[in-house]
């Protein structure tokens, strides 16, 4: 059974994945919101290939590959993040003609290209160094291509069969996480230790305060952006009430941005919430907007939530308020509302407690579709955060002892 495992190609996990959808890397901004809201996909991948010059001449498959290249990726969070800043802000719309590549500047290379011989082993010390997305070549068929088209016929958005009839698919952390989790009887008793014995639980963590505004958090949410991560959102006394996702914010539209630059911390949890924005809350970004004189913003913003069910909510108290601290911890939230189809995530945040073993942690974390879990204390006071990466780690060193 192990000698299987390690026998394993990252080919075996591409199985049923989908090929990517892509988008140039001189397209807008604005284009790449139209194609996030067409697929419905958290991520577009961006490419730098010249199809021009392939159409030209003969060239070899691996030529090809090395000149076609994905270059990153971008969702929802890097839009509202670069809509956040000083000047496109002030000017929305014509933030949105840049290039998409300024969304890249700066950005960390997580996106690596790999062979679909490359082994399970190789990958995941590639997901140890810093990659999320694994990205393979996959050699399409006439006969599928052909039937692809037709099932997307009327999709504004189909996959993209790039020059030398190749597509691609790519693997996430949570892929391989998926799949040794299938085989997790093989990593016994280690997958019944508790992730503090591990050593797992790291300590470095992002927080902002309840009460702070949200954008000071903005360098924070970049971050656990690249890093996979998330922002606590603690009350003064360091208890954990809630978070600012990225996961969560991938699923808002693009006018996120201004809540993001109006409000408090804890009223953005309430914005981004999937029961919706409450009505004050609305209120109060359309305000604060109108005192900076962020009219374009405005335009935008007011365009948008005018389109929106909102939840009435007549008193702005703490104790009232839906997502105060005193009501997150006694758990009073209202789970019945609905906000949007491309809202599924809410902004309660995911825990488990020092003593909760690997296995129970990775199946939480998969059942909620993010890549990290909270670890608190009785008293709800953070202790740190346990990553996929960190997991992959403690599996890493689990298959060197089995090929050894």
């Amino acid at each position: 059974m192990a000698g299987r495992l390690l026998a394993h190609e990252v080919a075996d996990l591409c199985l049923g994945k989908q090929p990517l959808k892509s988008l140039s890397i001189s397209a807008t901004v604005r284009h790449a919101l139209t194609v996030l809201k067409s697929t419905g996909e958290t991520h577009i991948s961006v490419w730098n290939c010249d199809h021009h010059h392939h159409h030209q001449s003969i060239i070899s498959d691996q030529d090809f590959i090395s000149d076609c290249r994905c270059v990153g990726k971008i969702c929802m969070v890097d839009v509202i993040c670069y809509l956040c800043k000083e000047d496109n802000i002030k000017s929305p719309s014509s933030a949105l003609d840049c290039p998409v590549s300024d969304l890249l500047d700066g950005a960390p290379a997580v996106v690596t290209h790999v062979e679909p011989a490359t082994s399970l082993v190789e990958a995941i010390d590639l997901i140890i160094e810093g990659a999320q997305n694994l990205v393979v070549p996959i050699k399409s068929r006439t006969t599928i291509n052909s039937k692809r088209k037709q099932l997307h016929r009327k999709s504004s958005i189909a996959p993209t069969t790039h020059a030398g009839g190749y597509e691609f698919c790519w693997l996430t952390q949570e892929d391989v996480i998926r799949f040794l989790l299938s085989s997790i009887g093989l990593f016994s008793p280690t997958a019944a230790y508790s992730v503090e014995s591990l050593g797992i639980v790291s300590s470095d963590i992002l927080t902002v305060n309840y009460h702070s505004p949200a954008a000071a958090a903005l360098g924070a949410i970049q971050t656990a952006l690249a890093d996979q991560t998330s922002v606590a959102v603690v009350d003064d006394d360091g208890t954990l009430i809630g978070e600012i996702s990225p996961f969560t914010l991938a699923y808002c539209d693009e006018t996120a941005a201004a809540a993001v630059a109006t409000l408090s911390a804890g009223d953005l949890m309430a914005y981004i919430d999937c029961g919706g924005p409450p009505e004050d809350i609305i209120r109060v970004v359309e305000a604060r907007l109108k005192e900076r004189n962020l009219n374009g913003m405005l335009d935008e913003f007011c365009a948008y939530s005018s389109g929106i069910p909102l939840i009435g909510c007549n008193s702005s108290s703490d104790e009232e308020s839906p997502l105060s601290p005193a009501a997150m911890k006694s758990g009073r939230l209202n789970r019945s509302s609905s906000y949007s189809a491309r809202i599924t995530r809410r902004a309660e945040a995911i825990v488990c407690y020092p003593g909760s073993s690997l296995v129970a942690v990775m199946i939480q974390a998969i059942a909620h579709r993010v890549s990290y879990v909270w670890v608190i204390e009785e008293d709800c006071s953070v202790v740190g955060i346990v990553r996929f990466s960190g997991i992959l780690e403690v599996f890493r060193e689990h298959l060197e002892r089995m090929m050894n």
